[in-house]
């Protein structure tokens, strides 16, 4: 098949338009229904899989899609490997079983009481205000609250990291590769404070992420300080890009539907469901990638080995094959579990835990405590590699 000229110059694909909030959702539909393996030529090429049995198949397949290469469109990574996500099985397995612990249930019923009373803090002027950007007053700042808590770290380290990430993002949405190294620069230079601090106060293993990677032997040894060093500086920024994305977008659609705002006010254990829902609706991510390691074939179109591959979360978890209605709030579906928003195989998010109490926590609270979500003004929304909303205008009462 000749390159789709749809796709061909992924302007489309990645462009920001603020004025409709489900811009890249229809051009998602579109692509699935004409060309679910489509190429762009944009950011040095690179093949996108719109479908959700094609983008898990190769999440099931780490041995011949691996992430080793490279792990996101565009490819930003460019000081230094970090674990667990720019390494393959099994050389990423001791950086992922270390962190693995602590996302454990019980580790994440510890800590609950904490961050639900970091969401009541953020929300309380919000609300008390009758609203605001709920983006830049709320879910900026939460990732930030929590991440202290999480890593035992001084709120006032966590919101720098945070600020440091918003800059790295916002350079990565224009392809500023100038900032993007200078800020991830900063985030190494951070990481490797904390690391330092760590060392000079080890804290319980246990209970801290950096100290259990200091403890960590593999094979007889401890791990490499410049793999600890990526580990660190991979962990201390993952978390906090998503929330602020998906915050939006969630608050956009409780505004623009009243009746499922009522009928989640009424009976709050309904949230759970909601968010799984509101995952697989709003997922983010639409450029994590993988790259094969030999030839193969995805649908009816040849890929090369190392040509780079997107996988678009975003699209696979609204594709009607799998989800009917797929552009539809369907609260209770029954394959809801089957969604892809955090991923899947060796790789899945391993945070997952603690974003769902997060969010669940937030749409619990902001409810609980209103009686109406309005929008307010306009929306802006996030250009590649994320999709959402960015800044959310809200009245609240």
């Amino acid at each position: 098949m000749a390159e789709n000229s749809f796709f061909s110059n992924s302007s489309d694909f990645v462009a920001d338009k603020k004025e409709e909030f489900e811009t890249a959702h229809e051009m998602f539909s579109e692509l699935r229904g004409k060309c679910p393996v489509a190429h762009s030529n944009s950011y040095d090429g690179f093949w996108a899989l719109l479908k959700y049995g094609d983008v898990v198949n190769v999440l099931k397949n780490p041995s011949t899609y691996i992430t080793s290469v490279q792990n996101v469109v565009p490819k930003v990574s460019t000081t230094g490997r970090r674990p667990p996500l720019h390494l393959d099985p099994p050389e990423h397995s001791p950086y992922r079983r270390t962190l693995d612990p602590f996302f454990k249930k019980e580790k994440m019923e510890q800590i609950e009481p904490d961050v639900r009373k970091i969401v009541v803090d953020l929300l309380h002027p919000f609300i008390k205000k009758n609203g605001g950007d709920i983006c830049s007053e709320f879910s900026h700042l939460l990732p930030g609250h929590v991440f202290a808590e999480f890593f035992n770290l001084t709120k006032e380290l966590s919101m720098s990291i945070r600020e440091v990430t918003q800059k790295y993002v916002k350079a990565l949405h224009v392809m500023d590769k100038e900032n993007i190294q200078k800020y991830s620069i900063e985030l190494y230079d951070i990481a490797r404070a904390i690391i330092d601090m760590r060392k000079k106060e080890p804290l319980d293993p246990e209970h801290d992420v950096v100290s259990a990677y200091l403890a960590r032997k593999y094979d007889g040894k401890p791990l490499p300080e410049n793999m600890i060093l990526g580990t660190i500086r991979q962990l201390i920024v993952v978390g906090m890009i998503a929330p602020v994305v998906f915050v939006g977008s969630m608050s956009v659609h409780l505004s623009q539907n009243p009746q499922l705002q009522g009928k989640l006010r009424q009976n709050l254990d309904l949230v759970p469901d909601a968010i799984e829902e509101y995952l697989r609706l709003f997922t983010p991510y639409r450029g994590f990638a993988r790259t094969p390691n030999e030839d193969v074939e995805i649908g009816d179109r040849h890929i090369k080995k190392d040509e780079p591959i997107a996988l678009v979360f975003a699209s696979a978890n609204r594709d009607e094959d799998v989800f009917p209605n797929g552009d539809e709030f369907i609260l209770n579906r029954e394959n809801i579990k089957d969604h892809v928003a955090f991923g899947l195989g060796p790789h899945r998010c391993p945070g997952a835990p603690l974003a769902r109490m997060m969010l669940q926590l937030t749409l619990k609270e902001l409810l609980a405590r209103t009686e109406s979500i309005q929008l307010n003004g306009d929306i802006e929304m996030t250009r590649w590699p994320e999709y959402g909303a960015v800044s959310v205008p809200l009245k609240v009462y």
